[in-house]
């Protein structure tokens, strides 16, 4: 199991454009993703789950990975973060 904190520096958050470019990404792997903020974990797969969560400015989340490539899933988790300016 692979794991990673990030601080959300965007303005706006976690909306629909980085949270749809998070699916995608988490959807390219096998292993179970896992966004989680204050106190709720949802699957980084679904674009409802992510949206549900209402992640704002300034919010520590946790994305966790668990299977075979779980350590590749976070690599490319962290470069669309980073490319969507989420995190600095």
């Amino acid at each position: 199991m692979e794991s990673r904190e990030f601080n959300i520096v965007a303005e706006a958050g976690i909306h629909a454009r980085p949270a749809t470019l998070l699916v995608q990404a988490a959807s390219k792997f096998a292993s179970d993703i896992t966004l989680s903020y204050q106190g709720k974990d949802v699957n980084l797969k679904s674009i409802m789950g992510v949206m549900s969560l209402g992640v704002g400015q300034g919010a520590d989340v946790t994305i966790s990975a668990d299977g075979d490539d779980a350590a590749d899933a976070i690599s490319a988790i962290s470069e669309t973060m980073a490319a969507e300016g989420l995190t600095d």
